[in-house]
């Protein structure tokens, strides 16, 4: 069978990620009630303490120029910056409308929002405040270079191609226009023209982890799995909680033969209900390809079965932080009473933390509160929306009958990350147990094409819809793909 699909489809939401990765350096701009040497030293200051870390000394320089400027864009601008180091994702927003009452033109002000708006709407709702910022500020390399990133991945890749040579041209050699002319070479499968610029850009040796990933994709479009599999490992080790990084790594591991290092270092996972079909499937051909099809059975059973699209709980992971971790090793242990309590002191301590609002709905959620989940969720959502919190929300409401909700939401996150497959597979899947097979069969096709061609819960899917619309040319493909990628017997010889 080919994994091939896996890798392309890693690159769904790696402009973005690149854009994320940078750090920019802050472009100071004059803004109204500004004028005093002193104002501007202590921007300055307060800029570099947050990027020493120093927060509580950078909001103290904060508020010592607020006494000098009330009403500077550029003051509330810093403080919106602040608050988001600080996890403080509400107030935040609160701090960025701020900056924008009193500079409604101001570029960097509308290149934050916009940024903001992504996080919790999606690509396709930022981009008028981008293109905001950008006539307010053509030539800022900042903004051009996150909306190149947010025009690929709303599906725009000819305008972000374009965007993206704007950017080179006010900035030669910008790293960022290299990169992001590489990930869309990568996905229109030009891999030797992705290698070349991304090689170019110089971010994969500097170790920025978009970057990494990219580089284990064209390698593992290369047949090169080891050098993949060193990328993956750097990584994995800084992002211990990336799900599809650890896929990759599995899928490097096995590419190259290692199958009993596979085992060693994945069976573990499998057995988690959080596991995916993918990864799944990964540890069982391993275990297969060493003789051992008793071991491989059960895996194979569990992967191939219909999609459950039913929430389980997350298991523990290294380098999270410790509430996390510590939340979720209560709702493994039963103990969703203490989870529940322990949650509700987090969001006292931290009452604006996008963050802390979707760990006090899990663990809600898991105490058996719906309601209160949803309301966690949806303040959550207000300043971030991942795709997460969007399918739990969406369960939670079909779960407790409030189908036309979930309904809603799904399309909202699709219209918001047409890149996504995962969020277009749960949508398919909701339209087809209304029976609207035909937008089924459309999301699941965009789906697919984005690299979710692995995922034999969709394949078989997608051969139902085939069938239901009476289109035998279509059952057959699908028929056959899904052949290709399902095992002989799924019993222990």
């Amino acid at each position: 069978m080919t994994f091939r699909s896996s890798a392309l489809a890693a690159l769904a939401g790696a402009l973005a990620l690149a854009a994320c990765s940078q750090a920019p350096a802050h472009r100071p701009h004059r803004g109204i009630g500004e004028g005093s040497p002193a104002f501007t030293r202590l921007l300055a200051d307060a800029d570099k303490a947050m990027a020493d870390g120093a927060l509580a000394d950078a909001g103290r320089m904060l508020d010592e120029a607020r006494g000098l400027a009330p009403e500077s864009p550029d003051l509330w601008l810093a403080i919106a910056r602040l608050r988001l180091r600080g996890g403080e994702h509400l107030t935040a927003l609160e701090a960025a409308d701020r900056a924008l009452a009193f500079g409604p033109t101001h570029a960097p002000a509308l290149r934050l929002r916009a940024l903001m708006v992504r996080d919790a709407h999606g690509a396709a709702d930022s981009l008028v405040w981008f293109q905001a910022a950008l006539k307010a500020d053509p030539a800022d390399p900042d903004t051009l270079a996150d909306y190149a990133a947010t025009l690929g991945d709303a599906g725009e890749a000819r305008a972000s191609l374009k965007t993206a040579r704007a950017l080179a041209e006010v900035v030669p050699e910008e790293p960022r226009a290299l990169y992001m002319q590489a990930v869309i070479a990568a996905r229109g499968q030009q891999f030797t023209i992705a290698r070349s610029l991304l090689g170019k850009s110089g971010m994969a040796a500097r170790g920025v982890p978009a970057a990494l990933l990219l580089d284990a994709v064209i390698s593992l479009e290369e047949g090169n799995a080891d050098s993949a599999a060193a990328s993956l490992e750097t990584l994995v080790a800084r992002q211990p909680a990336n799900a599809r990084a650890r896929e990759l790594l599995a899928r490097a591991i096995f590419d190259g033969g290692r199958d009993a290092e596979l085992i060693r270092r994945f069976a573990p996972e499998a057995t988690l209900p959080e596991a995916s079909p993918y990864l799944l499937m990964l540890v069982a051909r391993a275990h297969e390809r060493l003789g051992d099809r008793a071991a491989a059975a059960p895996l194979l059973a569990r992967a191939y079965a219909p999609a459950r699209g039913n929430p389980v709980l997350l298991g523990l992971r290294d380098n999270m932080p410790p509430p996390s971790n510590a939340i979720r090793r209560m709702l493994w242990n039963g103990n969703a009473a203490g989870a529940r309590v322990d949650a509700k002191a987090l969001r006292t301590r931290f009452p604006a933390s996008a963050d802390v609002a979707a760990l006090t709905g899990d663990a809600l959620l898991g105490a058996g509160d719906p309601r209160a989940a949803l309301t966690a969720y949806a303040l959550a959502s207000e300043a971030r929306r991942p795709w997460p919190i969007t399918r739990k929300a969406a369960w939670t409401f079909a779960r407790y009958g409030n189908l036309a909700a979930a309904e809603m939401l799904l399309t909202r996150q699709v219209a918001g990350e047409t890149q996504n497959a995962s969020a277009l597979a749960t949508l398919a899947e909701r339209e087809a147990a209304r029976g609207d097979w035909r937008r089924s069969a459309l999301l699941l096709d965009h789906a697919l094409g984005l690299g979710a061609g692995h995922d034999p819960a969709l394949l078989d899917l997608r051969l139902r819809a085939a069938r239901a619309l009476d289109d035998s040319d279509a059952a057959e493909r699908f028929a056959g793909l899904l052949a290709e990628v399902r095992p002989r017997s799924l019993t222990a010889k």
